[in-house]
């Protein structure tokens, strides 16, 4: 499947989520996708570390920017693991994914996630994770085009 850079980041400038975060695709090949998240003072713990949480985040969606390399754009994460090997501090997170294996519908994908700060790179977290390729139905539209229109039920989504 072949997605060019600029298409990964414009999919990650709809996640608003990932925009808070001031995350960005920096590389996206067939062999490495690679995810920048600044460390901010508002994304530490109350010991001067990145917050798992925010680890957790850069390991999943670079996995599912591996993933959706290989089965297309329309991916979503089936599960993950991660191990945290040391506290991350410093400028930068960095998550490098690349896929182990891909099938007609999922893939299994590795992330290493590092810091880079003044004592150079430094690996803080391993992840694993399953992505799977998803289906649209008809007549269903992505949930950045369902915003601000009623659901069935009446309420707004």
């Amino acid at each position: 499947m072949s997605i060019s850079l600029e298409a990964a980041q414009r999919v990650l400038r709809a996640q608003p989520f990932s925009e808070l975060l001031g995350a960005e695709v920096v590389r996206f090949s067939e062999n490495m996708v690679e995810l920048h998240v600044p460390i901010l003072e508002h994304l530490k713990q109350q010991y001067g570390f990145v917050h798992g949480g925010v680890i957790s985040y850069a390991a999943d969606n670079a996995l599912t920017f591996a993933g959706g390399y290989a089965l297309g754009p329309s991916v979503v994460t089936s599960e993950f693991k991660i191990n945290y090997v040391r506290p991350a501090v410093g400028d930068v997170l960095i998550a490098r994914a690349s896929v182990v294996h891909a099938g007609a519908v999922q893939a299994v994908c590795r992330c290493d996630v590092s810091s880079l700060g003044r004592d150079g790179e430094v690996l803080c977290a391993v992840a694993q994770g399953t992505i799977a390729a998803i289906s649209h139905r008809k007549g269903a539209m992505p949930v950045a085009a369902r915003h601000d229109r009623p659901d069935r039920s009446g309420a707004v989504a």
